[in-house]
């Protein structure tokens, strides 16, 4: 795992997990053999060698470098959850040494940013094209799986079902180009890392690839690997391309370490989260429909609550989401990028950051939450930029709600709230910016009401139920920001037909949907694997 040097104004986070165990069944199994070179020891720069297996198709173009940190292999747990019971199995790195986690984060108004990008976004990270000259060509068949085991640059094509892409390659960087690939499973995920340094996973340009997965995942006492694209290591998705992914009773994409994004088109439908790690998720670039029965965006390690943090950079989101749309155990922070978000709550954290973006939020309990999901940090909203925009339903709803204080200290937001604008226990301030309520301006902030909601439980059952309709996006026409005649609609999620689709949204290959598929309804905790 990349240690990260968390640039925070008062401290930095170190964090390392170690964990075993592996994904269903192999029936084939071809690797390609390279090695690494060293270019640069200070920033850990790879590249593959010309030594290559001789049953695989050989690729002709260009190699790849990785100055992504740190090389050796640190690999954590999935650990157990409010409503998954992974079991934790674990082992030590390979120096023979458990790094203790150690984090103290800042608490108050912080005007500065907490998250540094340079800490979350390697050069390796950042190339959205692969090079390929020493990579390795599989094109998939049904019912054989492909088993990785060496560094290396690997092509992969083909239509295929019951096929599982394994990585097993400890201490190794691996990086899959997905250049038309369509993988359909049953029970297990299309791409499975069980060990490696890092998985980089590139999207060929003017690509379209899909990996479904139509049933419920076959997972074992050791693992829980229910996730389309499921990583026990750090994993990197970048690229020109686009990639669908489809899990009809688990989650989109999940890692047991860091999740960096940095280009690509995504579509994401899950019956679980769409975007799911254990310690990180840092997004940095590229365009993003995600349609989820619990979170949208979620970062969680139940075992240490001094992990757990999202970096949104840039990028285009539409997230529709039945529990929160974006949610990070101890900071979530928005630096940039438009979003446009509907789900119970939009976005949550322990200290939530926005210091720039644009972003819209369609929510039926809180808009912006923070609430003590971590003891590590002070519970705090913070807006440095950006725009901000936020409609809530009727009900006992907050547009900005703290179990602690909020601060405005720069940025536009405007909010239309039937019922409460802010809601803070302890300190709220408005020292800069723009806000502006059902269609009013004002520079002070509404008296807190002294009895937020959320804790530790997360948001409000419901989910999308009852989430605002598409005429409570804003103020109405004489300003007063009035929810439209009628109200907002009850039952079911907002503009969807029975069986849980969206319209126009395409099914998998098997038909099957997360709504069809039993996608969770109301009363989930916000803290859910």
């Amino acid at each position: 795992m990349k240690r990260k040097q968390v640039s925070l104004l008062l401290a930095a986070v170190c964090m390392a997990g170690m964990l075993t165990a592996g994904c269903g069944s192999v029936i084939t199994s071809q690797a390609a053999s390279t090695e690494a070179t060293t270019a640069a020891a200070a920033s850990d720069t790879r590249t593959p060698s010309d030594a290559v297996p001789s049953s695989p198709e050989k690729a002709d173009s260009g190699k790849s470098s990785d100055s992504s940190g740190s090389s050796g292999a640190s690999k954590s747990s999935d650990a157990s959850e409010s409503e998954d019971s992974d079991s934790q199995d674990e082992e030590e790195s390979g120096s023979g040494a458990k790094e203790s986690s150690a984090l103290s984060l800042a608490s108050g108004n912080v005007t500065a940013a907490l998250l540094s990008a340079d800490d979350y976004f390697s050069d390796r990270d950042l190339e959205q094209t692969a090079d390929t000259r020493d990579a390795v060509k599989y094109s998939v068949s049904d019912g054989d799986s492909i088993s990785i085991t060496e560094e290396g640059v690997y092509i992969l094509s083909g239509t295929a079902s019951d096929v599982t892409i394994e990585v097993n390659a400890p201490d190794a960087k691996v990086q899959l180009v997905l250049d038309g690939l369509t993988i359909t499973n049953e029970d297990k995920p299309a791409i499975c890392v069980t060990d490696a340094d890092k998985v980089f996973i590139t999207t060929a340009q003017g690509s379209s690839n899909t990996l479904s997965v139509t049933g419920e995942f076959a997972v074992d006492e050791e693992s829980n690997e229910n996730a389309a694209i499921y990583s026990r290591s750090d994993l990197t998705l970048n690229g020109k391309g686009t990639l669908t992914i489809r899990s009809a009773q688990g989650n989109g994409i999940k890692s047991n370490d860091d999740v960096v994004i940095t280009g690509g088109t995504y579509d994401i439908t899950s019956a679980e989260n769409g975007i799911r790690a254990h310690d990180s998720v840092s997004i940095s670039d590229g365009t993003f429909t995600i349609d989820s029965g619990k979170d949208g965006i979620h970062s969680e390690d139940s075992d240490d609550e001094t992990v757990g943090t999202v970096l949104i950079t840039g990028g285009t989101f539409r997230i529709e989401a039945d529990d929160d749309g974006i949610q990070g155990t101890t900071i979530t922070q928005i630096d940039g990028g438009s979003l446009d978000i509907t789900a119970a709550e939009g976005i949550e954290g322990t200290y939530v950051q926005i210091n720039g973006g644009d972003i819209t939020i369609s929510a039926s309990d809180d808009g912006i939450n923070a609430a003590a999901k971590s003891s590590a940090c002070g519970v705090v909203i913070t807006f440095n930029g950006g725009s901000t925009t936020i409609a809530m339903g009727q009900g006992d709803t907050d547009a900005v709600d703290a179990n602690g204080s909020i601060y405005v200290n720069d940025g536009t937001l405007d909010i239309t709230a039937p019922t409460s604008s802010f809601d803070y226990d302890e300190t709220g301030e408005i020292n800069g910016g723009t806000v502006t309520v059902n269609g009013e301006q004002t520079t002070e902030m509404p008296a807190g009401m002294n009895g937020g909601r959320g804790g530790m439980g997360g948001g409000m059952p419901g989910g999308r139920n009852g989430a605002p309709g598409e005429g409570t996006q804003g103020a109405g026409p004489d300003g007063s920001g009035s929810v439209p005649e009628g109200g907002i609609p009850q039952g079911g999620k907002r503009g969807r037909p029975e069986g849980g689709a969206r319209p126009g949204h395409p099914q998998d290959s098997a038909g099957t949907t997360a709504g069809e598929a039993g996608s969770a309804q109301g009363g989930q905790s916000s803290s859910a694997a």
